[in-house]
């Protein structure tokens, strides 16, 4: 693919209507904020100052799965200083989406430079209809939940390939992209690894009611099954009527449209003859009963070392078929030139790892002070202090996550500190495990796209500087504020719809007990 130059900036973003204004304003006050990476490295002093005065002040919270206290922890302890220096190398080995950043670009990386995109792109723009592209790149970022955290270090960059290959916005694209990964980060046609995980949590927490009440993987498909096309819809409106046309038109270079030469398309053909085989040998070591990938106690495929281990799959699915791709069009010759089309992969990554040094130290301090699960327990303990029943304090619940969806990113973690609350309270007063899940999945998807502290942030950040150098941190959350907030109303309404309707949540899950 035509490697981009980007541009000091793009056209200046339209500003017309009180939308417009108001998501530059946005934009304007969050890119006076410092680089990510100084933000991040002001984030982890502000995080030790606060923990200790919050331990100075004994603040501290109870566990309500436990019964244990939970006290904030001063980092500026002889202990807490001695932990952030010997373990800052494990925090950034440690970082989550490091690994799967690098694993997934050394096949990616191949895939770029040996043309295999950019071919495979030229012949999407030739037979695809344009007017599709939107949803097309929202769904597949839903659908793309399936592989964990894959989505964004896969399709959040190629969304912005694909729409520079349409001559439209590459941000709004890697926006649509990061919208369907993170946004809807809940909704899919197929379990996810997530799904198991939140249910254990729920049938815990219900079971200090009920000791006999269980709660299913599968225990909200049928919701989420049909917010998948709402979430797609949603993103498609968004990203054609509000997003893309704020950013106004691009001025760096876009790719190349002409038609592919025949070495092209011999290696195209390859390449899907390479990762035909590939598929197949996966199937082969996944559908049989007792395969290989499936897990070796139960073997089920949710979870599975197939689940655990899909984004070298998938870094191995790019680099197969790019090699033979490579091989057939005469891109490559031998070895050497594979190892130096993975040396420039990682080459790409150098501010990026940077910034994951610091925010990996950030979001450890922040575990270490337990400044995170208190911010969470106090809003749990608020909620239930208001008294409010009934569909309002359905209401309540998913905008008390939506908060501290701010603060906690991860999506188990905080439901394993909310889940003993609100489960057993809204049971309590009719409404099922499955039903309290279901919307706390709604506010812990939408506001994924516009916290800084969710691990991936930075990443996207990084990703759209490769179109625009200016891009910081309030570029982005201007970019998602509109999905953010669109999704949360959508999906929401979508609950009451089917609240009101009385549908079963996903097999045997009823919305009242």
């Amino acid at each position: 693919m035509t490697q981009t130059t980007p541009p000091e900036q793009s056209s200046p973003p339209k500003k017309t209507g009180w939308l417009g204004k108001s998501l530059a304003y946005i934009e304007a006050i969050g890119n006076k904020l410092p680089d990510p990476l100084t933000l991040f490295f002001i984030f982890c002093l502000a995080v030790i100052a606060i923990s200790a005065i919050a331990s100075a002040f004994n603040i501290s919270v109870v566990n309500p799965g436990n019964g244990e206290t939970i006290a904030a922890v001063s980092l500026l302890t002889p202990d807490g200083i001695r932990r952030i220096v010997t373990e800052a190398v494990t925090n950034f080995t440690e970082f989550p989406p490091l690994g799967t950043v690098i694993v997934a670009m050394l096949g990616v990386g191949v895939a770029e430079a040996t043309g295999l995109l950019a071919a495979l792109l030229r012949q999407l723009v030739i037979v695809a209809p344009a007017g599709l592209i939107s949803p097309t790149v929202v769904f597949a970022g839903v659908m793309s939940n399936i592989a964990s955290d894959a989505g964004y270090v896969v399709l959040v960059p190629l969304g912005a390939i694909v729409f520079l290959a349409f001559k439209r916005h590459p941000l709004a694209g890697m926006a649509a992209a990061f919208a369907g990964v993170s946004g809807g980060f809940s909704a899919n046609l197929l379990l996810s690894p997530l799904d198991p995980l939140l249910a254990g949590l729920s049938q815990s927490a219900a079971q200090l009611i009920n000791p006999n009440y269980e709660v299913n993987a599968t225990a909200n498909y049928y919701f989420l099954a049909v917010s998948t096309f709402l979430v797609t819809l949603v993103g498609w409106f968004i990203t054609d009527k509000i997003v893309e046309p704020r950013l106004g038109s691009y001025q760096g270079e876009a790719a190349a449209l002409e038609e592919l030469s025949a070495r092209e398309r011999k290696g195209l053909r390859w390449a899907g003859y390479a990762l035909l085989a590939f598929i197949v040998f996966v199937l082969a070591l996944l559908l049989p009963p007792r395969g290989i990938l499936r897990n070796p106690e139960t073997f089920t495929i949710v979870p599975s070392p197939f689940i655990d281990g899909i984004v070298f799959l998938i870094a191995i699915a790019f680099l197969i078929p790019a090699i033979a791709y490579g091989k057939a069009a005469g891109t490559i010759r031998n070895d050497k030139d594979v190892a130096q089309s993975m040396g420039s992969a990682m080459s790409t990554l150098g501010y990026y790892i940077a910034l994951a040094f610091v925010a990996a130290q950030f979001i450890a301090y922040f575990n270490w002070s337990n400044l995170g699960v208190i911010t969470a327990v106090s809003g749990a303990n608020f909620l239930r202090a208001t008294g409010i029943t009934g569909p309002p304090i359905l209401l309540l619940f998913i905008l008390l996550t939506v908060v501290l969806d701010l603060f906690v990113g991860s999506a188990s973690a905080k439901w394993a500190v909310m889940a003993p609350v609100f489960v057993p309270m809204l049971m309590l007063i009719g409404y099922s495990p499955e039903l309290t899940q279901a919307i706390y999945r709604i506010g812990d998807s939408t506001t994924n796209i516009i916290t800084p502290l969710m691990p991936y942030f930075p990443v996207v950040v990084a990703f759209g500087q490769k179109y625009d150098k200016n891009m910081g941190i309030g570029t982005l959350i201007s970019l998602m504020l509109p999905y953010s907030l669109i999704f949360l109303i959508c999906w929401t309404v979508l609950f009451f719809v089917w609240l009101f309707l009385g549908l079963p949540l996903g097999p045997g899950a009823p919305m009242r007990i």
